[in-house]
């Protein structure tokens, strides 16, 4: 594999007496795709939160482009170039779609005056928002403000991309239309590490997966072995049980 842009080693977690990280070690590559699945309260967001830097691990480390930013917080890895999408879209549902994108390249890229707007519009344009963008979020339906979640993402001028569960909820239509989207993405050399329930959008992006358990990565590889694997099939058929 390639030198990785953002990886963790070993990575530990607990709230009290319950273990939601056990000794997690992943990585991606400039212009790669991780997909992550596994059942409910496998540990998955724990994981996404300790890449964003929205929590902090009790062991091991995270690195980005070769550097700690294990301590680092989620403000000073945006700036840095990570990016994150959350489950449920968080808009400021009184803004406009322009005023929410415009907060993620000035606070997230920091950017300032024009240079914060034109970086706005062209975030708009390519999630085909315009037609929207004086429209106030909280207006949005479910597929615009999971696009908007990914614009004021996009406006930070990420080169890791982090995606929550970005498909969930969506129509076949819906989800095939944002899959084209974030493969454009990647294609632009965006690294994305993604994860998600609907595994045939994901499989259509990874070029590699993880299944996580109990805390636990169970399996590693080119997504369908990992989907195929004897120990996935039983860790959803066992959440399902």
């Amino acid at each position: 594999m390639a030198t990785p842009v953002l990886a963790t080693e070993d990575l530990g977690k607990r709230f009290g007496a319950l273990v939601v990280l056990d000794g997690v070690s992943v990585q991606v590559a400039a212009g790669g795709a991780l997909g992550i699945v596994g059942p409910n309260g496998a540990g998955k967001t724990t994981l996404l939160d300790m890449l964003a830097g929205a929590g902090r691990p009790d062991r091991g480390t995270v690195s980005f482009n070769g550097g700690d930013v294990t301590r680092l917080g989620a403000a000073g890895r945006c700036r840095l170039g990570i990016g994150r999408t959350h489950q449920v879209p968080r808009p400021f549902v009184d803004m406009t779609v322009f005023e929410n994108v415009l907060v993620g390249s000035t606070m997230g890229a920091g950017l300032r005056a024009s240079a914060a707007q034109e970086r706005a519009v062209e975030v708009i344009e390519r999630t085909h928002m315009t037609r929207l963008a004086n429209r106030r979020a909280g207006a949005l339906g479910l597929l615009d403000r999971k696009r908007l979640e990914l614009a004021r993402s996009l406006a930070t001028a990420p080169s890791v991309l982090l995606l929550d569960e970005i498909a969930g909820g969506l129509t076949e239509v819906e989800t095939g239309d944002l899959v084209e989207e974030i493969k454009e993405l990647r294609e632009s050399g965006i690294a994305i590490v993604w994860i998600e329930h609907v595994v045939h959008a994901l499989l259509r992006i990874a070029e590699r997966m993880i299944c996580m358990s109990a805390g636990r990565v169970i399996a590693e590889g080119e997504p369908d072995a990992v989907m195929n694997d004897p120990a996935v099939i039983d860790a959803y058929l066992g959440s399902a049980a």
